[in-house]
């Protein structure tokens, strides 16, 4: 009998030794400029097209720096692992916020255990559970918010309008409290930091504007509201359980995890976090919706028996199919999170090449988003994507709306029942018309991608009344 060693056995076969970063292939660029304006104009086209010309690693240059960019499927499953985890930081990007706000951290600037530490502290007050029970009031509170700038016969700026109804929503869940005279600056101060200080799209003179100073000092001051408000609740026996007082409430115990410097950065971040992105994508999803005539009649009949009910309930949010299927849908065709950027901790290998220690990087994990592989027919609006059997976000690194790995958006779950309900209210509530039938949507790129600010709606008229 022929025994295991008797066996002839194949020599093995060393595997392919990866190459140097000095090896990654370079994007050509125009002289002096490399590729800034070609990412400018439409980074998730750029990023799609340099995927499918060198593959999942590349090297680009974008205001006057050079970056290498891992990207695709391979990039967005990458995030997702130990190694992944492991070898990237998200420090720098983050550095000029912190240090213009006096602070030592955010929760987007910490990995490893310090950032689960803050993310478990913050994570009830960021979930979906933070609007249980509370789905009626929401329901209120949009209500409010469309009565306040939706009137029929106007034509409303989409963007500008989501914005004032993510702040009165947040605030009121957060605070009892809508901060609508803060809407301005802190769009402004918003918009400022990111492009100057975050994305660096633009110098840092900007931050000696008046406009921007006055923005920043409100801000600040809104920050400082909001703990007083809720201490002087505290004391009283009144106040809520919710974001606020897990932030504040940890402040007073463990000064380590939450000190002081890092109160006013940490209350405000919310509206920082959901005033740009939340309106940017549900403006877009109305424009998705309302170009899709077929998908429009259905969202109203669905918005509809939604509102028939007399309680609303977590599970009815939850049982949209169409709804929720248009938002996921503008989240794929207008993403939010194009490209993360990171920090290479050690060297690493991805996809054949070594990633030096300390190399800054983009990681393209939009990518998939816009290939016919993983969503057939892939520029049309189709609600139906995400259901079963399709279910086609749930292919491997297909589907990345709320960015991978450790950093995912912490507020994914509020996100998504703040949008399904606006736009379930919105179309429930209204008849809208595009400015004209072959209207195509403009869009901004700085600093998030999204609808052009002048973005408008013709409110045509009245389909239901208003709750308050």
């Amino acid at each position: 009998m022929a025994t295991v060693l008797d066996k002839h056995t194949e020599p093995a076969v060393a595997a392919p030794k990866a190459r140097p970063a000095s090896e990654i292939p370079v994007v050509p660029g125009i002289p002096f400029l490399g590729n800034t304006l070609e990412m400018a104009k439409d980074p998730a086209a750029f990023f799609l097209r340099c995927y499918r010309e060198y593959g999942p690693v590349y090297r680009i240059k974008v205001f006057g720096r050079e970056s290498i960019v891992i990207a695709g499927p391979e990039s967005a499953t990458f995030m997702t692992t130990r190694e992944g985890r492991d070898s990237l930081r998200s420090k720098e990007f983050w550095e000029g916020l912190i240090n213009e706000y006096g602070a030592t951290e955010t929760i987007t600037s910490v990995d490893g255990e310090r950032h689960m530490r803050l993310r478990t502290m913050m994570r009830e007050g960021f979930s979906r559970e933070a609007a249980q029970g509370q789905y009626d009031n929401l329901r209120d509170i949009t209500d409010r918010a469309l009565g306040r700038r939706w009137d029929v016969g106007t034509s409303v700026p989409v963007v500008e309008g989501m914005q004032y109804m993510v702040v009165e929503q947040l605030g009121m869940l957060m605070t009892g409290q809508a901060p609508l005279e803060y809407v301005t600056d802190i769009r402004f101060a918003i918009l400022t930091i990111l492009n100057v200080l975050v994305t660096r799209q633009r110098p840092k003179i900007m931050l000696y504007d008046p406009r921007f100073k006055k923005a920043r000092k409100r801000v600040e001051e809104l920050g400082h509201t909001m703990i007083a408000d809720f201490q002087r609740r505290d004391a009283e026996g009144t106040a809520p359980k919710n974001l606020i007082a897990d932030i504040i409430r940890t402040n007073r115990v463990d000064k380590d995890l939450m000190p002081d410097q890092n109160l006013i950065l940490t209350v405000t971040g919310p509206y920082v976090a959901g005033l740009d992105t939340a309106a940017n994508t549900m403006a877009a999803c109305i424009y998705g919706i309302l170009k899709n005539p077929e998908t429009l009649a259905r969202v109203q009949a669905e918005a509809d028996e939604l509102f028939t009910k007399e309680t609303l309930t977590e599970d009815d949010i939850r049982r949209l199919p169409v709804i929720n299927g248009a938002c996921m849908e503008a989240m794929r065709l207008w993403p939010i999170a194009v490209a993360q950027m990171r920090t290479a901790t050690r060297d690493f290998e991805f996809a054949g090449y070594i990633i030096p220690e300390n190399e800054m990087m983009y990681i393209g994990t939009s990518v998939p988003h816009f290939m016919e592989e993983f969503f057939p027919d892939v520029n049309k609006f189709d609600v139906d994507r995400y259901q079963r059997p399709r279910a086609e976000h749930l292919q491997k690194g297909a589907y990345s709306p709320f960015g991978r790995g450790p950093h995912s958006c912490l507020g994914q779950g509020l996100a998504e029942v703040l949008m399904a309900m606006s736009i379930a209210r919105i179309f429930h509530r209204f008849e809208l018309a595009l400015p004209t039938p072959n209207y195509v949507l403009k869009t901004k790129t700085s600093p998030t991608p999204g609808p052009a600010m002048d973005f408008a709606v013709r409110v045509v008229r009245e389909r239901h009344p208003s709750a308050v």
